[in-house]
């Protein structure tokens, strides 16, 4: 398991094919999309975060998607939304975003979202 250490900062984008454990800032990007990412109780990350699992102790602003599941420990806080076939939530920890899960969770986590057709106008 890789590690970004309490006094380590990065900006930019983060890719890997290891475990990594977060408990420095990281700004930007992350994706592992056949590892766990696990943000330590130091961790502060603004990014948008793909990974196959992702635990949250510390601190996330942006969105995360997981698919296989998200864990936001007690001391967690995801300022975002979540996509993901499992979620779990202990009871302390701070969601601010919306909650998508399910087996469309985890087909959409791996993917890059498409942008939505616009509505026709309707004829009066």
């Amino acid at each position: 398991m890789a590690n970004i250490g309490k006094s380590i900062t990065i900006k930019g984008e983060l890719t890997g094919n290891e475990d990594l454990q977060i408990d420095g800032n990281v700004d930007g990007r992350i994706d592992l999309p056949n590892n766990q990412l696990t943000i330590g109780a130091d961790g502060e990350v603004k990014a948008e975060v793909t990974a196959k699992a992702v635990i949250v102790i510390g601190h996330v602003t942006g969105n995360v998607a997981a698919t296989d599941k998200i864990e936001v420990e007690a001391s967690g806080i995801v300022d975002g939304d979540v996509r993901a076939p499992r979620l779990v939530v202990a009871e302390g920890a701070v969601l601010n975003g919306a909650v998508e899960m399910g087996a469309k969770a985890s087909s959409s986590a791996s993917t890059t979202p498409q942008p939505q057709p616009a509505a026709a106008a309707a004829n009066s």
